[in-house]
């Protein structure tokens, strides 16, 4: 018989080896429901992972939008990695998303059209703070009445989504826009505008605050009293609690801080890709951030690598669509399947796997 052996310690090996385990894993799956789609399944891999990165016909393109779709991942999943190594869990990433895009733009429109260089920085403050106090709903009903932050997250999620399209459709509307839904389009209005930095790189201030999160959260888990607790916390509550750990306070300032990230890549995408706001603004990077997250171990290099790699499949798998036919849903299904197998083959961390007869006690 096959049965599950509990290790003494967790497998180092395993624990790096898992993530590349799951990426070939979803490949095989991914493979079979692109055949069972009528698509050839190694184009289907290829047009995905290789062309747009090798490509000459697309590469052009596809290789600047790779920073554009990984930053916001990256940063977002940055901010939840903290809170789930303390075994916090906010799951509604999305909602602080949008609700860090409103703030941020409504303190453009509001100067609109102001040239000055004090908007773009208030429009970031904005952001950040919008994004942290959605996020304090939750922890506050978390350390005063011990709510479940997961529910109440996730729930906020939906909130937001009214929210944004109340603001599309109201508020916000273009007075310009011949009563069609959405707001200015921030990139027209240069003291608002996220633009590249570098012409032609797809690098804006997104991706370098991205890059710049991923060396604070690693400097933070590695040389501060903070990391140390956070890290304890997840690992050993109760030896946190003897080591003079706050829990109320860890679970405020993890759940603030991932609101402000998430609140800021909500913001840098509404000045910059997304350009404005619009019903369909959120692209479900709130969600995806978390298998970023877990993708990379919640280790801040890991998660850089991991938002490359989730942002080559948000741009391998429009191309797919395009050239190929593939449904978007099945694209969906594709990311899933990442998340799906790196859940279930990190078993083998903490386990080894036992094939034969058990002994009479």
């Amino acid at each position: 018989m096959i049965r599950l052996e509990k290790r003494p310690t967790p497998s180092r090996f395993w624990t790096l080896a898992t993530p590349l385990l799951a990426v070939i894993l979803t490949m095989i799956a991914g493979g079979l429901l692109f055949a069972f789609l009528g698509k050839d399944p190694l184009e289907a891999i290829r047009t995905i992972f290789w062309d747009p990165l090798f490509h000459p016909q697309f590469a052009s393109y596809s290789r600047p939008q790779l920073l554009v779709k990984a930053g916001p991942l990256i940063l977002i999943a940055i901010g939840l990695s903290l809170g789930f190594r303390a075994g916090i869990w906010n799951i509604g990433a999305e909602g602080q998303y949008i609700i860090g895009a409103i703030c941020g733009a409504g303190v453009a429109l509001a100067f609109y059209p102001l040239e000055a260089w004090y908007v773009f920085p208030l429009m970031v403050i904005a952001g950040a703070l919008g994004g942290w106090a959605w996020a304090m709903i939750p922890a506050l009903l978390k350390t005063r009445f011990r709510t479940n932050e997961i529910l109440v997250s996730l729930l906020l999620v939906y909130v937001a989504e009214e929210l944004l399209a109340s603001m599309a459709l109201g508020l916000m509307r273009n007075p310009a826009g011949g009563g069609f839904p959405g707001s200015r389009n921030l990139q027209q209005y240069p003291a608002a505008a996220n633009g590249e930095l570098i012409a032609g790189t797809g690098m804006h201030w997104g991706v370098a605050a991205a890059f710049i999160a991923v060396i604070l959260a690693y400097v933070l888990l590695n040389r501060h009293m903070l990391g140390f607790h956070i890290r304890l916390t997840g690992q050993s509550p109760r030896a946190a609690r003897f080591a003079g750990v706050r829990p109320n306070a860890l679970i405020l300032i993890c759940l603030g801080t991932s609101g402000a990230l998430a609140g800021l890549a909500g913001l840098f995408e509404v000045a910059g890709p997304a350009g404005q706001i619009s019903i369909d603004f959120n692209q479900g990077y709130g969600f995806t951030a978390i298998i970023v997250a877990f993708l990379g171990r919640l280790h801040p290099v890991g998660i850089l690598l991991a938002g490359l790699l989730m942002g080559l499949t948000y741009i391998g798998g429009d191309l797919a669509q395009f050239m190929l036919g593939l449904p978007a849903a099945a694209i969906q299904a594709f990311q899933g399947m990442l998340l799906f197998f790196l859940l279930g083959v990190d078993v083998l961390t903490n386990y080894r796997i036992r094939i034969g007869r058990t002994e009479a006690a």
